[in-house]
């Protein structure tokens, strides 16, 4: 990426009820290629308030794809397509600890990944990369949504970890306990490995974790019933188009380079030498990784 600023494309990632934001304009729902395959679903290009915003259903539309389906490859390479810059990633968890109760938002900002059938990386097959994860989260993105949070009046907290399961079982009591005992505030089954990939792809990430209700190690755990749930999903979904409605003007300013680097993540993380590297894997690589790749490809 340039050192000169450019204009923001912000990705949404999260369900449906996400899109229906009073005031989004000029929508059009777009098939994206992706030579990693299928995405989840179209994505909803469109405008709010001058914002270039990009919509990714991460479960497509009617929720038809469970966590281990989904194509985090394609999904990430599809919004790099699309140009955007910026991905804000929403997902419902559940509570690890008593201080998150369900309604309650976390601006995740570290996870522990325990997916273990998904494809995690771009690379490979000729092409070795190593990217940095020690800060997965974009702190530019986070203190927007932190302050667009306060505005709105969204109960929320300001970090924590989240913990990715493989799913789609719900986790065993003593897993839940296992995963207090380590520290986490919230676990869910679809942030890994999107955080992940779109290091990789240069693109700044930021998750909100919405929680639903308390995981099973909670004495209440068993009286919650569906109703409540399901209750709790709308309301949060509410909240979301209203974080969203807030943060977009926020970042719609001409953007600056990342000061944490997430748009430089491949600058050193390249391994194989240039004369060793698979074209066919670098030519599938363009989108995500052609600003590193051009000079030796070009």
């Amino acid at each position: 990426m340039s050192e000169s600023v450019s204009s923001p494309v912000v990705g949404i990632i999260g369900g449906s009820g996400v899109y229906d934001i009073e005031g989004l304009e000029n929508t059009e729902w777009r098939e994206v290629e992706s030579p990693f395959g299928r995405p989840s679903d179209a994505l909803l290009c469109g405008e709010l308030e001058g914002q270039r915003v990009v919509f990714l259903p991460r479960h497509g539309r009617g929720h038809v794809l469970s966590p281990s389906e989904v194509n985090y490859r394609a999904n990430i390479d599809a919004l790099k397509r699309l140009g955007v810059t910026d991905i804000l990633s929403l997902s419902a968890v559940g509570s690890l600890r008593e201080d998150l109760p369900p309604g309650h938002f976390v601006l995740v900002d570290q996870f522990i990944d325990r997916t273990f059938q998904r494809q995690k990386t771009f690379f490979g097959e000729g092409l070795v990369a190593h990217v940095s994860l020690a800060q997965p989260v974009c702190g530019r993105l986070d203190s927007h949504l932190a302050l667009a949070a306060e505005e709105v009046g969204i109960p929320f907290r300001e970090g924590g970890t989240y913990l990715a399961m493989e799913g789609p079982q719900f986790s065993t009591k003593a897993e839940s306990e296992l995963y207090r005992s380590w520290g986490c505030d919230v676990i869910g089954m679809t942030n890994m490995p999107e955080a992940k990939l779109a290091r990789e792809a240069e693109l700044c990430y930021a998750s909100v974790a919405m929680v639903t209700d308390y995981d099973c190690w909670h004495p209440e755990h068993d009286h919650v019933t569906v109703e409540q749930v399901v209750k709790i999903l709308m309301q949060n979904a509410e909240k979301a188009r209203a974080l969203i409605k807030t943060v977009l003007p926020r970042l719609a300013p001409q953007r600056q380079p990342c000061a944490q680097g997430c748009d430089r993540a491949l600058d050193n993380a390249l391994i194989t030498q240039p004369g060793r590297r698979n074209p066919e894997t670098c030519a599938r690589l363009q989108a995500i990784a052609g600003r590193v790749l051009a000079p030796e490809v070009s």
